[in-house]
């Protein structure tokens, strides 16, 4: 089977094996969106011997979008389609810190009960562990808002 091109979107590739769905998730995307979207896992990579792969028709990436991503697969890359053609390609950059797109584990933590935004700082990349801005307990399970 082939996989068409899409004419405006994205294709984000390189994500972890295994990830495409959660990615889609994170990004609020579910059987409720109206334009194509195409998952590929478990796809042969030479680099990272398999990957998952996810094209977006008609959907453009914000910051907030590109920072859930690098937590998730701080490999992915990220293709803006643009007339059928690549327009941008960029690697996700995990960011030194994250603003209200995780939940803090710790069910004492003020970000769980008073009106804050949730702020972690990156303590490390390889294994992902995140250090709340509140309580400061360091997390390594993400729990995307």
């Amino acid at each position: 089977m082939k996989v068409s091109k899409i004419r405006n979107g994205i294709v984000i590739d390189h994500i972890k094996a295994g990830d495409a769905l959660k990615v889609l998730k994170i990004l609020g995307i579910d059987r409720d969106y109206e334009d194509t979207v195409t998952v590929m896992m478990n796809a042969e990579s030479k680099e990272y011997g398999k990957k998952d792969i996810v094209k977006i028709e008609n959907r453009e990436l914000d910051k907030e979008d590109l920072d859930k991503i690098s937590l998730l697969s701080p490999t992915a890359t990220v293709n803006v389609i643009r007339g059928s053609k690549v327009a941008e390609k960029y690697g996700v950059k995990i960011p030194d810190e994250i603003e209200g797109v995780l939940e803090c584990t710790n069910p004492e933590c003020i970000s769980n009960s008073e009106q804050v935004s949730t702020k972690f700082s990156i303590e490390s990349s390889k294994p992902m562990m995140l250090r709340c801005h509140y309580c400061e307990r360091l997390i390594s399970t993400l729990r995307f808002k």
